[in-house]
């Protein structure tokens, strides 16, 4: 059980609900906090909760927000620099990387090298970089967690249970709200950020909307449970009740389910292997008496069928998916691209690229840039 924590990207979603769960629980120090430019929310997290250091990577909010803070012994940092710092801070046992976007990939490097416990919600981690961190993970002794709801089901699946015996790991997908159309022509952002299920930033709900959140987290489940490719598949589950689930040989399958909250897999990553008492909304099975299954349809969302495509390639060819979704996502965001240009951006990205297979952590940041400028550049 962690026993103190820092967490980076506490202002988003993840990180602010991680708060929810170490006020709910007590007993969880809060020694470090960072965000990316919202110092209104962070300086009321600081005088909160009362931690060594905050960052936030804006560097002229940083400068106002240590005004702001001055004489509450609390130090602030900036950029990358003080990303890394709450990362590796001594007093912390734990790190929940929170962050969104491969921004969160060399402090999760840094923090493993310090023998820090990972709980872990920034999918570009092991998306872009699996290999390396699971191989840093067992040479310094340390464990990671995960925190996504569909990770933590499986993870909470296999307890008790041979994991080398595993038939198939089933990933449920909501389907996003696109579920069941064949055309996606004309979706408008507003179509694409309204979830039916999930409250999220921009950048996962259209993630979602297109799917390639399920591939990306096809590509984390992987590394995670240390399973081949084929025995990863993904179900379509509207309702969002079961989390995920894992078929043994024997023909037995076992789930996690729960409502659509993320603060009990939080608390699981964050007081494993405990189970503490909470007052989070439980599941009513009389009320949510439904539960259905689909098949993803591959053809409309291309861009769940383009990670299945990386993963099997391997390499750094993932680091370049990911990249891409990233700069695409974000042009679709911007207005300069339609919602289904994204997944074309993307498979012409990887496509263009030629893929290193014994990789260090400098070649996958290189992957990244050339996919961002390529998504960049790329005129349709």
């Amino acid at each position: 059980m962690a026993e103190n924590i820092s967490i980076l990207g506490s202002t988003g979603s993840i990180g602010t609900q991680t708060l929810e769960v170490v006020r709910e629980i007590g007993g969880i120090g809060v020694r470090a906090l960072t965000a990316g430019k919202n110092i209104d929310m962070l300086e009321a997290q600081a005088r909160e909760f009362k931690p060594e250091l905050v960052c936030v990577m804006d560097k002229e909010k940083a400068l106002e927000l240590k005004n702001r803070l001055s004489g509450t012994g609390t130090e602030v940092l900036a950029g990358m620099e003080g990303l890394i710092a709450a990362a590796v801070l001594p007093s912390a046992d734990t790190v929940v990387n929170s962050v969104v976007g491969n921004i969160g990939l060399r402090p999760t490097v840094e923090a493993i090298k310090a023998g820090k416990d990972i709980a872990l919600a920034n999918k570009e981690t092991l998306v872009t970089s699996g290999e390396l961190i699971m191989r840093l993970i067992k040479e310094n002794n340390v464990h990671m967690y995960p925190v996504d709801s569909e990770h933590s089901a499986i993870f909470q699946s296999l307890q008790g249970n041979d994991g080398n015996r595993i038939e198939n790991i089933w990933l449920t997908a909501s389907g996003g709200p696109f579920r069941g159309r064949s055309d996606l022509s004309g979706v408008t952002l507003e179509d694409a950020l309204h979830h039916p299920n999930w409250s999220m930033g921009k950048k996962i709900t259209i993630d979602s909307a297109t799917m390639m959140n399920k591939g990306l987290e096809v590509i984390e489940a992987k590394w995670l449970f240390n399973v081949d490719l084929d025995r990863i598949k993904v179900v379509v589950h509207p309702q969002s009740i079961v989390h995920s689930m894992v078929e043994y040989e024997d023909g037995a399958v076992i789930a996690q389910l729960g409502v659509p909250d993320m603060k009990v897999p939080i608390q699981y990553a964050l007081t494993y292997p405990k189970r503490i008492k909470n007052s989070f909304p439980k599941l009513d099975f009389f009320e949510r008496n439904t539960l259905t299954f689909e098949k993803p349809d591959m053809k409309v969302f291309r861009c769940l069928a383009l990670a299945f495509e990386a993963i099997k390639t391997g390499g750094t060819m993932p680091a370049v998916l990911n990249a891409a979704n990233e700069a695409a996502v974000a042009k679709f965001i911007d207005g300069r691209i339609g919602f289904t240009d994204i997944p074309l951006l993307i498979e012409k990205a990887m496509n263009a690229y030629t893929v290193k297979y014994d990789y260090t952590l400098d070649d996958v940041l290189e992957a990244d840039e050339y996919a961002r400028d390529f998504v960049d550049t790329e005129v349709f």
